[in-house]
């Protein structure tokens, strides 16, 4: 993203300058400070009991993980450490307050809750864990059951998870919805848990690291992927010069939120590409005799 070139009222160092059209009387102009809910509100209420919930979550998963291995099973410690990581960065995204200005603020929430998290607790592969560790019976018939629904088939098409995903940011940041939230500590918990379902979808149809029923191919996930990041991108342009309706921020804060959005999307869009790669060549390895019995570091010659 190129760099704001300050105009002429932020060479005349305005500080309280602010981006978006100029304000029309009476008009209802809110902040981000404002969409944070204070302590009297039902969402503050309800902040505690998310973060407590993340961090069980992390230890339902340290239980499942040591039961693996105390019958003999291996299950590497790296997979503990990364579900772990993304569930503290969950109930950090509840509970904390992030450095800088509104909406600075809102989206080092939005990188962590909707990006950051997700990749951490889906490279832990949950769902082969919980499959592993669950005992037969009712609950595990249930969990296999439920992958195997078509529905969930195509929650996990990668394109339609985009949709959900970075359509749904488009919805929040270029309509009047941003700003409701300021208004609504219920549309504010419901845009916050989307943020974050949407971000394991996407990040589960990419990765497809789980058993799931129908595996779709690396071309059509890293297409996704790449449409993905460049619709998440323009979106982060467009905010670094106009502010979501019905919101007011300084110049300073929106452009520095902006910035933190784009590449921080391109981040997230990388470590995701990595792992699209890794999972590709361990699939073609074990699919591809000759690759896979061929020693390390040598090309098999007589086939093309």
């Amino acid at each position: 993203m190129e760099h704001h070139r300050p105009g002429p009222a932020a060479r005349r160092n305005d500080p309280g300058r602010t981006c978006g059209p100029p304000r029309r009387p009476g008009a209802r102009i809110v902040s981000l400070a404002h969409v944070h809910p204070g302590p009297d509100t039902n969402l503050a209420a309800s902040e505690p009991p998310v973060a407590v919930a993340a961090l069980l979550v992390a230890v339902a998963y340290a239980l499942a993980a040591g039961r693996l291995r105390r019958r003999g099973d291996a299950w590497p410690w790296w997979r503990d450490v990364s579900f772990t990581a993304g569930s503290i960065a969950m109930a950090w995204a509840a509970v904390g307050r992030p450095p800088g200005g509104p909406f600075t603020g809102h989206m080092i929430q939005h990188l962590v809750l909707g990006m950051g998290a997700p990749l951490l607790l889906v490279v832990a592969r949950p769902l082969t864990l919980a499959l592993r560790a669950l005992p037969p019976g009712r609950v595990r018939g249930s969990l296999t059951t439920l992958m195997h629904l078509s529905p969930a088939r195509w929650l996990v098409f990668p394109p339609l998870a985009a949709l959900l995903d970075v359509g749904g940011l488009w919805l929040l940041y270029r309509t009047g919805l941003f700003a409701a939230m300021a208004h609504h500590p219920l549309l504010h918990a419901v845009a916050h848990a989307h943020l974050l379902a949407a971000g394991l979808l996407f990040t589960f149809a990419v990765c497809q690291l789980d058993p799931v029923r129908h595996r779709w191919s690396v071309v059509v996930r890293g297409t996704t992927l790449l449409a993905a990041g460049a619709a998440h991108g323009g979106l982060a342009k467009t905010l670094h010069s106009l502010p979501p309706p019905g919101t007011d921020f300084t110049t300073a804060d929106l452009h520095s939120g902006a910035q933190l959005m784009y590449y921080g999307g391109d981040a997230a869009g990388a470590a995701l590409a990595v792992v699209l790669g890794v999972g590709w060549s361990a699939t073609r390895g074990r699919t591809d005799p000759d690759r896979s019995s061929a020693p390390s570091g040598r090309v098999t010659l007589g086939r093309h």
